[in-house]
């Protein structure tokens, strides 16, 4: 009688492998699925990315569903996010993200607060400079800042309420100093405002139908401690309407208007993953913005769908600057992966006038 041969080290090695590979596979199969009983529905993904702002890198990004009470159906799912990404052109990003929707959607609080310290690329102030190839130079470029704004709802769709914002900003190793036009190389900046919303949309990150108004007022004064005083408007629109099967045709519409003694770290500007998609982010700056986009969301097969969108946009100081001449197009296409109910991972390959950029990110554009 002849006992049976132990399994070799190289055996249980590729069982385990395969059991780790397996609850892998399980895990994001699985990541979409609703758990009613569930009070915290948090996922995380990561992987490696690559844009031309930021190349290649390595990001991780975390989901979070959960209601402010369990019993409450009918009320928007709360979201947080958070997110880490790290790459080799030295930009590191750490942050915290959602909104949190009270019992009822009586009142709503939206947060984001981030820390990056990035190696990045810098053009001038204004479309001439900043439409100039000959001034692209490096410059380090640290970023701390908290955003913060509470609204309770007037009527079905109608919320109002204050918002706060603090913004540490600091530049070093300037390639081309001059194109700074003087101004501090690091600010403070401690601001309060006001906002109004009209939001009909069935769901917070993923809409199908509905429209969304924003308008936002910024004060930054002097007495607050502020080097740079200033204020800012801005107006944000969106608008969802499903085509045919699996269609959702997606549109938006954002300015920005800034007056007084702005920063240079906070003008206004466009570019990166949610505004004009290919351009490099910040790399068109000014007092003021005006961007447009129209997206086609299409569904396509289980967790999967893809995107195209096709917009333009501009930054300006006066009204009086803006011609067809500074108008730049903005266009692309995307793939989407639905990581949780309503929440898409989503990578974007958009393109403008002499630029591509690449795009990794949660929930969508707008």
């Amino acid at each position: 009688m002849t006992c049976a041969a132990e399994p070799s080290d190289s055996t249980k090695t590729e069982t385990s492998r395969k059991n780790i590979i397996s609850r892998i596979i399980e895990y994001f199969s699985e990541s979409n699925r609703s758990y009613p009983t569930k009070k915290f529905d948090f996922s995380i993904i990561g992987g490696p990315h690559y844009s031309s702002d930021s190349k290649f890198g390595i990001g991780i990004l975390g989901a979070g569903l959960y209601r402010s009470s369990a019993n409450d159906t009918l009320t928007p799912v709360s979201q947080v996010s958070i997110y880490t990404d790290l790459t080799t052109a030295a930009h590191f990003k750490v942050g915290i993200c959602g909104t949190h929707i009270f019992p009822g959607d009586a009142k709503r609080l939206t947060y984001d607060v981030s820390l990056s310290s990035i190696s990045t690329r810098f053009w001038g102030i204004g479309y001439d400079e900043c439409r100039d190839d000959n001034n692209d130079s490096k410059y380090k470029y640290l970023n701390a800042q908290v955003r913060a704004n509470y609204r309770m709802r007037l009527g079905r769709h109608i919320y109002i309420g204050p918002l706060a914002a603090i913004d540490y900003i600091k530049g070093g190793n300037f390639e081309k100093p001059w194109l700074w036009h003087g101004e501090a190389t690091h600010t403070f900046n401690l601001g309060v405002g006001a906002l109004v919303e009209y939001d009909s949309r069935d769901n917070l990150n993923n809409a199908f139908h509905g429209t969304y108004l924003r308008l936002e007022q910024h004060f930054s004064p002097r007495f607050l401690g502020n080097k740079y005083a200033y204020s800012s408007t801005s107006f944000h629109a969106s608008h969802y309407s499903p085509l045919w099967k699996g269609a959702i045709l997606a549109t938006t519409a954002d300015c920005r208007f800034t007056y007084g003694n702005t920063p240079w770290g906070l003008l206004s500007t466009f570019g990166g993953s949610s505004s004009m998609r290919g351009y490099f982010e910040g790399r068109f700056r000014d007092k003021s913005v005006i961007t447009a986009c129209a997206e086609l969301r299409q569904h396509v097969l289980g967790r999967s769908g893809v995107a195209i969108w096709g917009g333009a946009g501009t930054v300006f100081s006066r009204f009086s600057q803006i011609n067809s001449r500074r108008i730049l197009p903005n266009y692309g296409l995307g793939y989407r992966w639905e990581f949780k109910q309503r929440v898409n991972v989503r990578l974007d390959l958009g393109f403008g006038r002499g630029t591509t950029g690449f795009i990794f990110s949660i929930n969508e554009a707008f």
